[in-house]
This record gives C-alpha cells, structure tokens and sequence, in this order.
C-alpha cells in the first residue's frame, strides 16, 4: 500500500509499476493493453485491475518515437458552423478509430492562409496524414506535404486529370445533371446563390454545371444571375431578395448548398412567395435539414458518410503499405422533393 501512495504523491505509474502491483512481467502487461487476444481472462482482469489502481496510461509519445507514427490525423474543414461537413466527418472518424487511429479537426472558415497554417500546425504536431477539403490551394502547400511525407487525401471534390489523391465526386456534373432538369421544366430565367467562387473550387464547379447545362440546351449562359455570399441561411434570405429585386427576376434559383436554399425558401415565404408555382429552389448536399424543410427541398445527394470512410480507408492503406493509393469518384444522385416545378404562366 506504502509503494501506492508514494505513487499518487506525484509520480508517474510506469509500466514496470503496473506489472509489479499485477505481479506480472512488463512483457505480459504489454500483451493485455495492446494484444489482449493473447492472455487469458484471469490475468487480463488482474492487469487492468492494477492499471485502474495505479491510473496508468500509455506513453503515446514515446511509442510514436519508437514507430515513427503518432496514429493520429489531422482533418481541416471550411467550417463547422452548419451540418454540411458532420456525416462525412463523423464517418471518418469512425473509421480511423476501427484502425486505431485517432483525429484532430480544425476549421479554416474559408481562408486560405488560414488552411496553410493549419496544415503546417497539425504536420508539426505529428499528424501522420490529412485529409482537405476541394482541390483549392497554393501549390506550395502541396509541396510541403510532400517533403514532410505526410499522406494527404482531398474529399467533397473529384477531379481525373488533377494528380492529387481524391475520395469525393464531381461537383461540376452533379449540378449540370440538376440544371438540366430545371430547365426540362420550363424555365428560362436562372439565378444562383453561390459561397465565393474565388478560392472555392467545388463552388466554382457548381457554377460552371449550371452553366454546362444552358451552353448544352443553346441557352444563354452569360445571362445568369449570380449571387456570391458567405454559406449561412441568413445570407440565403439576403442573396434571394436581391435576385427577386432584379429587373427581371429568375424563375429558378440554384443555390450552391442546402443551407443558402434554406434561407432562400424562408425568404421567400416571408415574401408570400407559392413554392414552387412562384419560385422554384434548388440545394446541392442532402443534409438532413433539406428534407424536412417547410417545403422539403430539391436537392443533390452526396454520400457523405461513404466518402468519409472511403477517405479513411485511402489514408491508413497508404500509412500502412506507403503507397500513394487510388482516387475514388462516388457517385451522386438526384433527390426530387417538392420545391422544383415548372414556372407558372
């Protein structure tokens, strides 16, 4: 009792005190905490008793010096403000755990510089891989990862011809695939709520498949209205009263991602708006929230929670076998709810 006192007064339990308070060798105590298939009940529940007495944990640090791995990785997400990252996050964290591996998140909220310092911030902590989000970085970046070593995996984005590793889909062909069905209804006056397109590739290729779609129909594409606006449902109301206060308002609005749709619709109930008999409003995402919306919303579903275990499945495989691994396109689909119809009149 004497030697556990002493122990609580300040020092910290090793594993030689567990195996001694176990009356057992460091080897077998080691076997219980990281091979406990290879012990028997009997002794398993006398180590872990004496670990629970003693408060022992592992040192991590020093295993990760001994394996040159810390088994942990770093994930920086635009933002943690709404739902449109949680299901794939929270599947790739579910994953990782399976392989023991552990994650750290930051968020960036949509700056660049901001993203680098993260980047350079979790590699110096000894993350031993990442995953980004979109392709949109300076190439430096690209660079410092590859002279640290560090495995790196884009998601939410699919790209062929760009080298970088990729689990995610193609934002492009996703909301061609979606405009064209707008317009197959009837309308011909289009306007788009988009995050900044400036260092934003996916919102920049959502554009660009609105665009595919009326340049593919002989519609003027240079004629879509535009509205570039930070993601919140605030800015959503804000971005569709200023399309509807246009000269000659769109029929349709597209908007970049479920949220800024949500914030279209409740703008335009407020406005006495029939949905979609007045206005027709469009979302890109599927998060939960589209669906039990006032007037559930047309949007794009994306397999967020397939993506963000595939993600981490690409990230161990390469840690594991030290390979740079195979890009992944998943694909996407078209969820028909209630708030895309044809123009009335």
């Amino acid at each position: 009792m004497d030697e556990i006192k002493d122990l609580h007064s300040g020092m910290i339990p090793t594993l030689a005190d567990v195996a001694r308070e176990a009356g057992v060798s460091t080897a077998t105590v080691s076997r219980c905490l990281n091979l406990p298939d290879q012990v028997t009940e009997k002794t398993m529940r006398r180590v872990m008793a004496a670990v629970d007495r003693l408060g022992y944990s592992p040192n991590y640090s020093a295993r990760a010096l001994a394996a040159n791995r810390t088994n942990t990785v770093g994930a920086i997400i635009p933002t943690m403000d709404n739902a449109i990252f949680a299901r794939g996050l929270q599947a790739f964290q579910e994953e990782l755990h399976k392989n023991g591996c552990t994650l750290l998140v930051a968020s960036s909220s949509y700056e660049e510089d901001l993203e680098e310092e993260q980047i350079k911030t979790l590699t110096a902590r000894g993350a031993d891989a990442l995953l980004l989000i979109g392709y949109h970085r300076q190439p430096r970046v690209y660079e410092f990862l590859k002279k640290r070593r560090v495995p790196a995996v884009v998601a939410w984005a699919f790209d062929p011809d760009l080298s970088q590793l990729a689990v995610g889909f193609n934002n492009r062909g996703a909301m061609k695939a979606l405009a064209l069905e707008v317009l197959k209804c009837g309308h011909k006056k289009l306007g788009c709520i988009s995050a900044h397109t400036a260092a934003n590739d996916r919102a920049r290729d959502r554009i660009l498949g609105v665009k595919d779609a009326l340049t593919e129909t002989e519609m003027d594409s240079e004629g879509l209205q535009i509205v570039e606006t930070a993601y919140s449902i605030e800015n959503g109301e804000n971005a569709f009263r200023d399309l509807m206060s246009r000269p000659v308002p769109p029929t349709a609005i597209m908007c970049g991602n479920d949220v800024l749709a949500i914030g279209a619709l409740k703008a335009a109930t407020e406005m006495g708006m029939r949905i979609p008999q007045d206005i027709s409003i469009t979302g890109f995402d599927d998060i939960e929230l589209a669906s039990v919306a006032p007037v559930p919303l047309t949007t794009v579903h994306v397999p967020h929670r397939r993506m963000g275990e595939f993600a981490a499945r690409a990230l161990i495989e390469m840690l594991n076998s030290g390979q740079h691994g195979h890009s992944h396109e998943l694909p996407t689909s078209i969820c028909f709810r209630d708030t895309l119809g044809p123009p009335d009149g």
